[in-house]
């Protein structure tokens, strides 16, 4: 049996309509899991569930809409979540928000604690609401979709790189916690891929060239090549593996 097998095991995916968590939420089923398809909408996720249904087959994937700013609806998530599939073996926390952009002494009380809220505090409790049975289980990988912007500073996106290194930190914490349970918590820290987060860039073809001239690779990323990392770090491929941020990046890291 292959390291990347995950047949039988059941994986929720916040944010996965779109981008790296619908990316990250294909690659999973490919490699064998249930997936619950999350986002904001409803419609939204229908339309990648049933996709992967009529890829899969049904019984694949279900769609569950929550607003990672509710702590109702993330329960009802996770509630839903147990009752159709009975457990849950990995967490993917990947929705996250950016409400402002420009200098730090610009930003509004308000859209600093949105971005503190949705990016680190609805990451926090959705993991204390899935940790408990992956700890009785001794078995379950939690996964954070951080940034590079938490590797740096920023003069535009400040406050998202700060919450990003608070991923990083919650990970890094939480595996120490849990990690005598057999249950890892990681990070991965994308470089800039082409989504609807980074469009203003990649859409100018004067900032994406300059940006493409900085990285090794001359290119961004592209939402697939984030999704492998996710498969890796929801496998068996990684059982020594937590409290890690993998920085997956065009060459460029600081």
């Amino acid at each position: 049996m292959s390291q990347f097998d995950l047949t039988g095991t059941v994986a929720i995916v916040t944010g996965s309509s779109r981008g790296i968590g619908l990316a990250s939420a294909r690659e999973l089923a490919k490699h064998g899991a249930k997936v619950v398809i999350s986002s904001r909408k409803q419609d939204a996720c229908d339309t990648v569930a049933a996709e992967l249904n009529a890829k899969h087959g049904d019984g694949t994937a279900l769609a569950i809409a929550a607003n990672i700013s509710d702590k109702a609806g993330l329960r009802s998530l996770v509630d839903q979540t147990r009752a159709r599939f009975g457990r849950i073996d990995t967490l993917v926390c990947n929705a996250a928000s950016n409400p402002y952009y420009g200098p730090q002494a610009g930003i509004a009380d308000e859209q600093f604690r949105k971005i503190l809220d949705n990016n680190i505090v609805s990451n926090h409790w959705l993991i204390q609401m899935v940790a408990p049975e992956m700890i009785a289980r001794r078995s379950g990988s939690i996964v954070i979709i951080s940034s590079i912007g938490g590797l740096r500073g920023s003069p535009v996106i400040g406050a998202y790189c700060i919450s990003k290194a608070a991923d990083m930190q919650l990970a890094r914490n939480l595996a120490v916690e849990f990690g005598p349970a057999n249950v890892r918590v990681n990070c991965i820290a994308p470089g800039l891929i082409k989504t609807d987060f980074a469009r203003a860039l990649w859409e100018d073809p004067d900032r994406i060239e300059a940006a493409n001239t900085r990285v090794p690779l001359r290119r961004i990323g592209e939402p697939e090549e984030i999704a492998g990392a996710v498969v890796f770090l929801a496998s068996s491929a990684s059982a020594f593996m937590t409290g890690q941020t993998m920085v997956i990046d065009g060459g460029v890291t600081i």
